[in-house]
């Protein structure tokens, strides 16, 4: 696989309070990878230092093997898509209109959009089967409805990775798992590179090629959902008793289990 990114030692702080604590990230074409952590163990604010919007104190990012601090704004958003937590958005803006706002990195100074642009937002829309909605006021979709077309925004921009910060927040089962085969069938079929946050461990077990886990700042487990999904280790970072049930397919499900909780401890 090609690989399109390569953070190391990555170290963030918010004044006096360390955040990252030497993370490394790598991330290749047509992989799924899924960042997972309790609340505030740095998953958002990893993103954002590997996109540039925050600025590392100490380690390297390097996208397409160029680093970070050489890469202009413009040209970098042709290359990787974010999506964050609470997409901004005018309510009255159609599905059409919040699509071709993912073209803006294409556009000439004076913003205007070529037939290129028309072209990239119609195959989207085909693509996410929006097709039908794209005259719509965003406003007037459902949940489920309004996060495909933000994802469709991302793919507008025609990238090769995709970050995604909790992206099946405040959807339903349904939706959470229809994004999820989205995201994984993308991956497959346009060899996305996808990098999301998530706090739900079993959609990560089931459609994310790799785990990593985040605790206080530290990756404290990367490899399969398998080898990441331990009991003593699930219990150590989030704080409560849990128990891992292997499937039959392969992988694992997580499930929280009665008993004393634990007390969250430090990196494992």
């Amino acid at each position: 696989m090609t690989e399109l990114l390569t953070a190391s030692s990555i170290t963030f702080a918010y004044g006096d309070a360390p955040v990252l604590r030497g993370v490394d990230v790598t991330l290749a074409a047509g992989e799924v990878v899924a960042l997972l952590g309790p609340n505030g163990s740095g998953k958002s604010t990893l993103i954002r230092t590997l996109l540039g919007h925050l600025r590392a104190s100490a380690g390297s990012i390097a996208w397409d093997g160029r680093p970070i601090e050489r890469w202009r704004r413009r040209d970098l958003a042709k290359r990787v898509a974010y999506l964050p937590q609470a997409p901004t958005y005018d309510p009255q803006q159609t599905v059409a209109d919040v699509l071709r706002l993912g073209r803006a990195a294409y556009w000439t100074a004076f913003g205007i959009e070529s037939p290129r642009d028309a072209t990239v937002v119609a195959d989207v829309a085909r693509t996410l089967g929006l097709t039908d909605f794209v005259d719509r006021p965003i406003d007037s979709l459902s949940g489920g409805q309004r996060q495909r077309v933000f994802v469709g925004r991302c793919l507008a921009q025609e990238p090769a990775a995709l970050l995604l910060d909790e992206p099946s927040t405040f959807l339903d089962l349904r939706y959470q798992v229809e994004l999820c085969q989205l995201l994984q069938n993308l991956a497959r079929t346009k060899q996305l590179a996808v990098f999301m946050a998530s706090h739900d461990l079993n959609l990560a077990a089931a459609y994310a090629d790799r785990v990593m886990l985040l605790h206080q700042g530290q990756i404290v487990a990367s490899g399969s959902a398998s080898e990441v999904m331990q009991e003593r280790l699930l219990e150590k970072v989030y704080g409560v008793p849990i128990e891992c049930v292997p499937r039959a397919q392969g992988g694992v499900v997580v499930v929280p289990r009665s008993g004393p909780s634990p007390a969250a401890q430090g990196p494992a």
